[in-house]
């Protein structure tokens, strides 16, 4: 069923029941990966905030949580590649090991921007998780990200905490523009 956001019309893409089967499987993952560890989880925010709540939930482990903020869209549907940083979060992870939490990971931008700036603060390690990954659309390479729930089209995507000029983050499934 397509649905209206703002001036743009979309198409169902992921449904909710495959994001959830997906997250509880890389919930697993990352409590094996890090089962003798405490490791801290660094949601980056607007859009990973529906993400991170489902995925912590499966994690089995202690683990830490925190927040940034940034952004790079600005209300559109291409990345601006301008990196706004609104919120910086004051935990001290020198020595800790670190997984950031994304919604999307597109150009890559953003990632590596937020990358570059958590090792200045000296973790043990980095690993990056992002719930969707649009490979054609990367324009840097990176090698923390270990953990992706799907591979997507480079196609612009709402739901499910990702937005349309700040619109249809409460979308259970994920939707793409139709064209």
């Amino acid at each position: 069923m397509k649905t209206k956001i703002a001036d743009l019309e979309f198409e169902p893409l992921l449904s909710a029941e495959a994001i959830e089967e997906r997250i509880k499987a890389i919930g697993i993952q990352i409590s094996n990966d890090y089962k003798h560890v405490v490791p801290v989880f660094i949601g980056v925010l607007n859009g990973s905030f529906l993400f991170i709540a489902d995925l912590i939930k499966q994690i089995e482990i202690p683990c830490e949580i925190t927040f940034t903020k940034l952004a790079s869209y600005y209300g559109g549907t291409k990345s601006t590649l301008k990196i706004r940083d609104d919120i910086d979060f004051a935990m001290d992870i020198k020595g800790r090991d670190v997984v950031v939490i994304e919604d999307i990971v597109d150009t890559g931008n953003t990632a590596h921007y937020l990358l570059e700036k958590l090792r200045i603060k000296q973790p043990a390690s980095i690993k990056l998780c992002s719930l969707l990954l649009k490979p054609k659309a990367l324009l840097k390479k990176i090698d923390e990200l270990k953990y992706v729930g799907f591979e997507i089209e480079n196609e612009f995507v709402v739901g499910y905490g990702l937005d349309y000029k700040e619109m249809g983050r409460n979308l259970k499934d994920i939707y793409k523009r139709v064209k």
